[in-house]
């Protein structure tokens, strides 16, 4: 008996935390209009908990208390919400992949419309920008990089970023398929390296959430890797569709290694171009 009251108590626990973590994403939506109630609550469980640990935060009621009166607060809550794990050519495997299957396409298109929606801070933007420079594209390309987040977003503007990844990145590149010197893209100074200017200039970096906002132009090429794994199923569907009415027919949705289309409302709508690099290309002649 003394047993099953424990567990009841500790069911109320979980039943109350969950109520709460609820509460507080519809206070966020209704305060600033940032919509997380479609992420993957164990996601936003984690991220809550851990800003709750490195503020001294005893409740998430009190939490609610600090973001709907300490803006500051929001902001840096927001940062813990962004999904801002990424780097230069990450996994080197799938841009080989889109350099030896997909550009040969791309070269046919007299003029190419790129989205990196979810850009984070830009590493993954740049790698398509050298690519692209690589294959003859760029000057015939328009990059749109996009984030919710305006702080990961300024930092992609930048381009500046830690001499202590580049390594890595340049592993990466190399893995990838890269033509030339990784270097011939940086310059380093003190203890971080600046992108080469050049790469920018067919690049525009603009705010846009997945989660409010509409349909983004008519784009031969869509690139969200590493973003669905965070949402819920039903949003997934959703940014699915969203994408799929921003794609020309015949054009490409790529997705990261544990992202599909399938199971989504819109998976009819998609053939499978490289299943193992969850490349996918948007039917001709498909009536929506």
């Amino acid at each position: 008996m003394i047993n099953g009251f424990m567990n009841d108590e500790i069911n109320n626990q979980i039943n109350n935390e969950d109520i709460e973590i609820r509460l507080l994403l519809d206070a966020i939506f209704l305060k600033y209009g940032y919509d997380f109630r479609g992420y993957s609550d164990a996601h936003m469980k984690r991220r809550i908990l851990r800003r709750m640990g490195t503020q001294g935060i005893k409740s998430i009621t009190d939490m609610q208390y600090r973001v709907l009166y300490d803006k500051e607060f929001f902001d840096s809550l927001l940062t813990d919400f962004s999904v801002n794990v990424t780097e230069m050519f990450r996994d080197p495997h799938f841009y080989k992949a889109f350099r030896t299957e997909v550009v040969p396409i791309l070269k046919t298109y007299p003029f190419i419309k790129i989205w990196h929606a979810g850009c984070s801070t830009g590493e993954e933007v740049y790698s398509m920008a050298i690519l692209l420079k690589e294959e003859g594209l760029y000057d015939r390309t328009q990059i749109y990089a996009t984030d919710f987040n305006e702080i990961v977003l300024q930092k992609a503007k930048e381009g500046i970023y830690s001499i202590d990844a580049i390594k890595e990145y340049t592993y990466n590149y190399q893995k990838a398929g890269g033509k030339a010197s990784f270097s011939d893209y940086y310059r380093a100074k003190y203890d971080s390296v600046i992108l080469d200017h050049n790469l920018k200039e067919k690049i525009i970096f603009a705010g846009h959430n997945l989660v409010t906002d509409g349909v983004f132009g008519e784009m031969n090429v869509i690139f969200c890797r590493n973003v669905l794994i965070y949402f819920n199923r039903d949003l997934q569907s959703r940014v699915i569709k969203l994408f799929l009415d921003s794609l020309v027919n015949g054009c490409f949705l790529c997705l990261g290694s544990k992202e599909s289309v399938k199971f989504t409302s819109s998976a009819l709508y998609f053939e499978t171009f490289i299943e193992e690099e969850k490349i996918y290309r948007r039917k001709f002649n498909v009536i929506l």
